[in-house]
Formats: C-alpha cells, structure tokens, sequence
C-alpha cells in the first residue's frame, strides 16, 4: 500500500457509543433475553432478536445491552459489537420514536425513490441516518424491501407505505407528529419504533392479523389465473425426461 492506510467504503458505519452507558434494562429484560437464548438449539443463534429486544428496552444498542447478551450467550462482548455494528437495523445511536425508511434501491429510485428521500430530509430537517432533536423520527435510506409492485414505497417502523408521493409523503410526517392514528396500506396501526423492535425481537403484540396480507398489485397474477380457470401442472401427469426413463 506504500504507507497509505486502506480507505473504508463506510466511513459513517461507526461503532457502539462507549459514552453514553444510560440503560433501561431490568431483570425482566435479562428475563425475556434467557427466554429468547433458550427457544433454540445453540443459544448463539438467538443474539440478533436478542438485539432486537435490547432496542425495544434502550433505543439502540446500549453497552449494557451488548454486555448482557454476551453473558447470557456465553460469547464475548467483541462478538456481539461486531454483529451490531455489521447491521444497518441495529442502531448506535438513540432512534426516534419513528422510524422513516425510504427505499432508493433500483425501481423505487426510478419511480422518484431519491425525490422521496430529498423531501423528507428538507421536511424533517435532517440527513440519511440521523436523528431529530426532539427525538420523534429518525431517517434511512434503506435497500429493497421487496415492494416493487408498489414503488416507490417508504416504511414507518417497519411497515409498508405504498405507492408514495412526495405530497403524502410530508401529511404522513404531520399526521405522526400530531400524534393521529396512522394505519400502514398494507399491515397494522402504527405504534413506534421500541414496539416494532419488540415484535421483531420475538414478543408478538396481537396485532398480525390487521390491514390487508396483501396489495392488488401482488394478487393480480392469481385473480387472472382465477378467472381463466388456469392452475399449474400436476406433477404427476408431466412425463420424465428422456434420461430418467432410461434408467
């Protein structure tokens, strides 16, 4: 390298915050995180809704949070920094009370995903992977979300916002900052972030079952096929190829 240092390609990703040693874990969060270690075959397995729940408890990945997880799971604290900081849903810094997610990945981005994404950095008055002040949104640019028949789409705490215009986009904004009961197109009433990273972390919150499974777009295929009376092949009415049938 002739003395010059390898440059990262993620200079921002930056690690936990060893400053701020606040936390909000009791015994019970230590209960609930030996009960999410004890629901599989190697307790390892368990440490990333582990993580899940130590946000859910802190808003972000907390010392103390990474310090119990390796004691429960029996690993060291530089194994369980190292998944937390490896990936962008893990936060190392406090996360608002909503989490805006605009997805800039290939169709999105052509259907006006980085206009969504100027916009709601000009409206909330800061950048891709900050926070507000008053700590009620944080922003993402996030990669696909397997939404392509509804692009360009945004996530609240994870649920889908289809379809997005950059007009919807700022009465969305207002409508969570005024505290109005907002409902995902195609998923439950909005709670918050901590709540959503809870669910994800394991602790279902009855809510599954609410708004639709699923889009028109994403069933159209299956009511065309409906209408026409077409279904696929029975598999065994379809002959084996010329080989199979020569052994």
């Amino acid at each position: 390298m002739s003395g010059h240092e390898f440059t990262s390609y993620f200079p921002n990703s930056g690690g936990i915050d060893l400053d701020d040693q606040s936390t909000n874990i009791d015994d019970k969060t230590i209960e609930e995180l030996e009960q999410l270690a004890s629901r599989y075959p190697q307790a390892r397995s368990a440490l990333l809704p582990m993580l899940h729940l130590v946000q859910s408890v802190d808003g972000r990945i907390s010392p103390r949070g990474i310090e119990v997880c390796a004691d429960i799971l029996g690993i060291t604290t530089a194994q369980v920094s190292g998944v937390a900081t490896f990936y962008t849903m893990y936060k190392r810094r406090p996360g608002g009370r909503h989490h805006i997610g605009v997805c800039t990945t290939a169709l999105c981005a052509v259907m006006g995903g980085d206009v969504l994404l100027e916009r709601m950095e000009h409206k909330l008055g800061i950048h891709d992977g900050e926070t507000t002040p008053d700590g009620t949104f944080s922003l993402d640019r996030i990669e696909c979300n397997a939404a392509c028949d509804f692009a360009p789409i945004m996530t609240v705490n994870w649920e889908f916002m289809d379809n997005m215009t950059p007009e919807r986009a700022d009465e969305l904004i207002d409508e969570l900052a005024a505290g109005q009961e907002v409902h995902s197109t195609r998923g439950a009433r909005i709670t918050s972030w901590r709540e959503a990273e809870r669910v994800i972390a394991g602790f279902p919150d009855g809510r599954a079952d609410e708004g639709p499974a699923a889009g028109d777009p994403s069933v159209l295929g299956l009511r065309i096929a409906q209408e026409h009376g077409w279904h696929a092949p029975d598999p065994a009415a379809i002959p084996a190829p010329a080989e199979e049938e020569s052994k």
